[in-house]
């Protein structure tokens, strides 16, 4: 009864507490800083040779604007260690004091769009085609069916490997969810000192713990006097999941891809770019919450199968 009297007696000021604590938390949450480190070590081997190890840190910062906007930054420091490149030269320590802010974008709703605009890694559906830094715009539209339009410009950037800062990219493309397969279609336009245009249409379908991927590329131009087309297949089980300490995953995928069917593709692969082809298997390992393993082998060989080299890349990821 003196708690009913007392909450009765105090009820605006109460009230008002409880406003202003809602807001506060609103406050509170409004910027979340998040981390990840990553330890990477890569050997060659073959016609290419060399190694070397690689401590990679991040901190993400996501700012919420409005209730439909929000604001994602990426500060990245690379520190690579010594090893050896592929003509035999050592590799010194370097890196340490480099800071660049990698990202920077913001993301909500204008209209019926969804929009994506600012410094960005655009990793276009399997990235066998494009994986690259890019200042850019990119709206897209619909649900289950979704109609996306892109054009963005490279900048300078380590991973930018095959673009220079003024190159131009246009990306157009349709992706639909029918059921357990998920499909898309897209349209790829460069300006840069090899102008391509590239076709791709490509699929996934999920059964049970599986899934199965593949997709088909090609090119309009003829370089290195390579073929225009160019395939991907992946088949995966499981895999590990970061929230959940002993979950893991396998993969092995094959690659037959034309110099002409792409512009800067997602591996850590020794590659030729006048086309390669050969083939991939991996698997990832979660030891502890938040710490995850993976290692991955490739087989590849140029696309006229004058040169190989074979790749093991191990990485272990620290998330915070």
């Amino acid at each position: 009864a003196n708690v009913d009297k007392l909450a009765a007696e105090f009820a605006d000021e109460l009230d008002s507490l409880g406003v202003r604590v809602a807001n506060l938390e609103k406050k509170a949450d409004n910027v979340k800083i998040t981390g990840e480190i990553r330890a990477s070590y890569r050997d060659v081997d073959g016609d290419r040779k060399g190694h070397e190890g690689n401590l990679r840190s991040r901190l993400w910062v996501n700012g919420q604007v409005n209730e439909d906007w929000s604001y994602t930054g990426m500060f990245e420091n690379n520190q690579t260690f010594a090893g050896k490149d592929d003509e035999g030269k050592s590799l010194g320590s370097s890196g340490e004091d480099d800071v660049d802010l990698a990202r920077a974008y913001v993301e909500g709703r204008l209209g019926g769009l969804d929009v994506v605009a600012g410094r960005y890694n655009e990793v276009t559906f399997s990235g066998n085609i494009l994986d690259a830094n890019l200042d850019m715009a990119k709206v897209s539209y619909g649900d289950k069916v979704k109609v996306s339009a892109l054009a963005g410009k490279a900048f300078d950037n380590v991973d930018n490997e095959n673009l220079d800062s003024d190159d131009r990219i246009y990306i157009a493309s349709i992706e639909a969810a029918l059921g357990d397969v998920d499909a898309y279609v897209a349209y790829f336009k460069t300006n840069t000192d090899m102008d391509k245009e590239i076709w791709n249409v490509g699929a996934s379908y999920g059964f049970g713990d599986f899934t199965l991927s593949a997709e088909y590329m090609r090119g309009d131009k003829d370089y290195y006097n390579a073929d225009k087309d160019g395939w991907w297949a992946d088949l995966a089980w499981k895999g590990a999941e970061a929230d959940q300490p002993g979950s893991y995953g396998i993969h092995a995928g094959y690659y037959d891809q034309s110099a002409n069917a792409y512009i800067q593709p997602t591996t850590d692969a020794e590659y030729f770019k006048d086309g390669y082809k050969g083939w991939n298997v991996g698997a990832s390992y979660t030891f502890a919450k938040n710490i995850v393993g993976m290692v991955n082998y490739w087989d590849m060989e140029s696309q006229d199968g004058s040169k190989d080299a074979q790749t093991i890349f191990s990485e272990l990821y620290f998330m915070f």
